[in-house]
């Protein structure tokens, strides 16, 4: 496409929301004032009016690509841009929308920080970062808002940088992110050595390279350049990789849960709608370049990672990550349901987990939130992240308690919330799918539905300890100190809530057909049976209610067997699979040890033979020195000495007298002839 200015409004528009964060970041470290709250939210308050324009302007009607030229390498020209379709605007108004709540809640809930002007202005490069990713028109562009929104988390999660964990789980996170970064700038190489293009427009698009490229004898070939066919799995599997480590997939996730050191509020916003979005984001983005052998391979790590996740968060007692494995979990789902061809799903699934775990996270913020205070008031100290030592709260939290409720249960996929729509269209679609292959592939289905199973039992086993049970720490006199949060905090949650309902997604609340979301998206290869429509759901609400009374029989009366906590069981899950003690003694030892091993052999090899290189060098040194001052200096002085003894001696010769030359003459006759009779 031949560069252009920008002189269509969308295209100013997008910029301008994309644009605004920065300038809020820009302004509020560079300001001497402090705070900037207000800058903040006002900044990211006008990105989203500006992002639902677009949105009106482009949902289901004409995309809109504009770019200019950016620069050249050779013979090619790079460009610079702006695409604008559904998946783009429905992105824009998920990340400014949601984090326009966040910012909202972060007055009341950051409010006294002493680095509170760092937090805001780190919330606009982030938000920054995000848009830019989600309205990029080329792959390298991607990249490089990609690597921007994984240093900007890296500011966030470690934002207490003074504790110690806060600024470890920042470095987790941002090493891990790079292994996956890794994998996606592989990809680039790759599409680029092909195609000699990294634009969306011409790669992915309709009628693009890719999709147009053709297999002939193990051959990739597209137009006059042809490449060994292993090379688009490679590229696939180089995609994914990134997209893995953003999205926190197996066996890459374990950056996720150490995550949760960052404020409460951070953690809604990177679960929600930006950080951990964009793997999904990415996969969608160029869901054309992976072949069947790709994602074949993303729906048994996306299924794995979502069954795992949800096991471990049965025995998690941090209110935080046990979220913070639920969103692992999740995104498990997205990533099988794009592996299975169910993009629509996949997408819808991702809307309406923004909202649900947003909410979950604010409202384990409020409680949070509500029980630091009471341990500041009446100098009591204990883990008030710790669900253990929580309860009682139904009563004096109620909003909070209907928030995490309504979240619960569209999490769960429960009817009349949204979570029913978007979870079950992926479980429709994976029996469906399974249904085609047929053999094994059934397994895939049925371990979703245990994995939802399993998700009614840990949040609800939460919501049971935190809002139900009696509490240990807290004693009943004093249960009264305890309220809802301040208003702004509340008023969030209230928001939350609605979005967390079917009402915002469709008027049908059985059928996820009937879903203006879904139907934007409307892409799938997956044959549709209509039984599965209605027995994927009833099974999985059947079994959810049943655990959820269950889990109602075990954890309100106090009745948790302990037995259960000796079971090797009870710790594989509690201590997470033992991910991080396998990845300390095989990676972070082993490189330990090699570093060990380098350091000695540098000390003890490389800076020996140096320093005995120096010792030898100093002795030659020396031994030179020596010569040259006794050999070569000594034969030199000699020599000038001699000569000048010699000339003295002549020198007695030329004394001027006359006597003296005839003594000396008589004694040369002399000894002539003694000489001669001699001989």
């Amino acid at each position: 496409m031949e560069g252009i200015n920008f002189t269509e409004n969308r295209s100013l528009v997008a910029l301008l929301a994309a644009i605004l964060p920065l300038f809020s970041f820009v302004f509020i470290l560079s300001s001497k004032k402090g705070g900037g709250a207000s800058v903040a939210l006002s900044t990211i308050t006008l990105s989203f009016l500006l992002s639902m324009y677009l949105f009106l302007q482009i949902w289901n009607l004409e995309p809109e690509h504009k770019q200019i030229s950016w620069f050249i390498i050779g013979n090619v020209q790079f460009y610079a841009g702006v695409l604008l379709n559904n998946l783009s605007v429905l992105m824009m108004v998920l990340v400014t929308g949601i984090s326009v709540l966040v910012h909202i809640y972060s007055r009341e809930y950051m409010k006294n920080d002493p680095n509170i002007h760092r937090y805001w202005a780190y919330l606009g490069l982030f938000c920054f970062s995000m848009l830019g990713l989600v309205i990029s028109d080329s792959l390298l562009l991607i990249y490089l808002f990609w690597e921007l929104v994984g240093f900007s988390s890296y500011l966030l999660i470690g934002f207490w940088f003074s504790k110690h964990t806060a600024s470890q789980a920042a470095k987790k996170a941002f090493i891990m992110n790079r292994i996956g970064d890794l994998g996606f700038l592989t990809g680039i190489m790759i599409i680029y050595t092909k195609f000699q293009t990294l634009d969306l427009h011409s790669l992915f698009g309709e009628g693009g390279l890719i999709s147009t490229s053709t297999f002939e004898s193990n051959f990739w070939i597209s137009g006059s350049q042809q490449m060994p066919a292993i090379w688009l799995s490679i590229a696939g599997f180089a995609f994914f990789l990134g997209a893995m480590a953003k999205s926190a997939q197996f066996p890459l996730h374990t950056w996720l849960p150490d995550a949760m050191e960052g404020p409460t509020s951070v953690s809604s916003l990177i679960h929600a709608a930006t950080m951990v979005a964009a793997g999904v984001f990415l996969i969608a983005r160029i869901y054309p370049v992976f072949d069947p052998l790709v994602l074949d391979v993303m729906v048994w790590i996306g299924a794995f990672t979502a069954f795992m996740a949800a096991t471990i968060a049965l025995t998690q007692n941090d209110i935080k990550r046990i979220l913070a494995y639920s969103t692992i979990s999740q995104l498990g789902f997205m990533v099988m349901a794009l592996g299975i061809g169910a993009y629509s799903e996949s997408i819808f699934h991702l809307t309406t987990h923004a909202f649900f775990k947003c909410l979950l996270f604010l409202a384990a913020g409020s409680v949070i939130h509500q029980l630091h205070h009471y341990c500041v008031r009446n100098s009591h100290d204990f883990d008030y992240q710790d669900i253990r030592l929580m309860g009682g709260l139904r009563k004096r939290m109620p909003i909070a308690f209907w928030g995490m409720c309504i979240a619960s249960a569209a999490l769960v996929g429960l009817p009349l919330t949204s979570g029913f729509l978007s979870k079950d269209s992926i479980l429709i679609s994976a029996f469906e799918w399974a249904a085609a292959r047929e053999g094994i592939f059934i397994v895939l289905p049925w371990l979703m539905v245990l994995t939802s199973w399993l998700t009614a039992f840990y949040i609800f086993r939460l919501i049971f300890k935190v809002f139900f049970s009696e509490s240990r720490e807290i004693k009943t006199d004093k249960m009264m100190q305890i309220s809802d949060s301040p208003g702004q905090m509340t008023y969030v949650l209230l928001i939350l809530s609605f979005f967390c309902t079917f009402i915002v997604f469709s008027v049908n609340p059985a059928t996820f057909e009937a879903s203006w979301l879904w139907k934007g998206f409307q892409v799938t290869s997956i044959k549709e049976i209509s039984i599965f429509h209605w027995l994927a759901p009833l099974i999985l609400n059947l079994g959810a209610f049943a655990l959820i009374l269950i889990t109602y029989s075990i954890y309100v009366p106090g009745r948790e067997p302990k037995l259960m906590q000796d079971t090797w069981l009870y710790r594989i899950s509690n201590r997470e699979w033992f991910f991080n003690e396998i990845y300390n003694f095989v990676l972070i030892r082993s490189i330990e040890k090699l570093s060990l091993l380098t350091y000695g052999f540098d000390r003890i090899i490389i800076d020996g033979i140096v320093n005995r290189m120096a010792a030898l060098t100093q002795t030659i040194s020396v031994i030179s020195d020596w010569f040259d001052r006794k050999i070569i200096d000594g034969l030199v002085n000699s020599t000038g000495s001699l000569s000048r003894y010699i000339g003295r001696f002549f020198r007695n010769f030329q004394s001027g007298r006359l006597q003296h030359y005839l003594t000396t003459m008589l004694l040369v006759v002399l000894s002539f002839f003694i000489l001669s009779y001699l001989i």
